[in-house]
């Protein structure tokens, strides 16, 4: 996802999990905000009082995305619980994604947990710590029905211009199979870029597709050429070291495939169940 030396931080904060978040600000805030102490319960520390302060990526729907001037998603949902669980409202900034990589923000104290739709792998271990994995996601191969394109191989015999979103793993996997993807700054703009015909195929997140292909209109369009299964799962990161949130996320993640709910926001969000998601599983390495 590219960004600009000029992009200003936006600040959401969340209401409820069913009645998602609203946009309250246009610039990053770094005071404590509020009153109060910033322990919440089970001794979480916070970065603000009040506040489970959240970094993510917009837009990146099924997981995140503003709809009718609410951000919401399945992740906003599932932070959403946790921030239940700890006793306060849950406060989003958009952010610029390289920051998931780095764990900038959550460094500095910006935010307590990103939630972006990140997959877990060891490069980014490196920078923060990740919870239990709350996702299995797999990359599709996206193409315009009369394109003629009928798989990845196919693509790359036919030399088609492919893209990707930048800094993704889909980029990467992209990369790695020889093609040299036009990237574009959000799935909004890779999916732009299909209908425009800069591109002939783009490389996302099979769930990111499942989303664009319920409107009628790009069901009728596109068509999913091919299905990547590249062994990714995702997961909400906190900064290196702060164990007593990332014990909090990963109880609300926990509680949530078991009662039922993770069950409910997953055919709310995504689609279809796949009870295989709600299975335990350890963390990608």
């Amino acid at each position: 996802m590219k960004t600009f030396s000029g992009r200003r931080t936006r600040i959401l904060a969340a209401t409820t999990a069913t009645a998602g978040l609203v946009l309250v600000a246009a610039c990053t805030s770094t005071g404590n905000g509020g009153s109060g102490s910033k322990t919440a319960a089970g001794g979480v520390q916070l970065v603000k009082a009040g506040q489970l302060t959240t970094c993510t990526h917009l837009p990146y729907p099924p997981f995140q995305s503003e709809i009718n001037g609410k951000v919401q998603g399945f992740d906003v949902s599932l932070i959403d619980l946790v921030a239940k669980d700890l006793g306060v409202k849950q406060q989003i900034l958009d952010t610029p994604f390289e920051n998931f990589k780095t764990g900038a923000f959550l460094n500095s104290g910006e935010c307590d947990v990103a939630a972006a739709g990140m997959t877990i792998t060891a490069e980014r271990k490196k920078n923060v710590d990740f919870s239990d994995p709350y996702f299995d996601a797999t990359q599709a191969l996206l193409v315009d029905k009369n394109s003629g394109i009928t798989s990845l191989a196919d693509a790359k015999a036919k030399k088609v211009k492919l893209g990707a979103q930048a800094q993704t793993t889909g980029e990467d996997y992209a990369k790695k199979q020889g093609f040299d993807p036009v990237s574009f700054e959000s799935s909004d703009a890779v999916l732009n870029g299909l209908r425009t015909g800069q591109v002939k195929a783009v490389i996302i997140d099979y769930p990111v597709v499942q989303g664009w292909l319920k409107d009628k209109a790009n069901a009728d369009k596109f068509k999913v050429a091919d299905n990547l299964n590249t062994g990714e799962q995702y997961g909400f990161t906190v900064k290196k070291g702060n164990t007593k949130l990332l014990a909090a996320v990963n109880k609300a993640i926990k509680d949530a495939k078991a009662d039922g709910t993770y069950k409910k926001l997953y055919e709310k969000w995504i689609g279809p169940y796949n009870p295989a998601a709600a299975s335990p599983s350890p963390a990608a390495s």
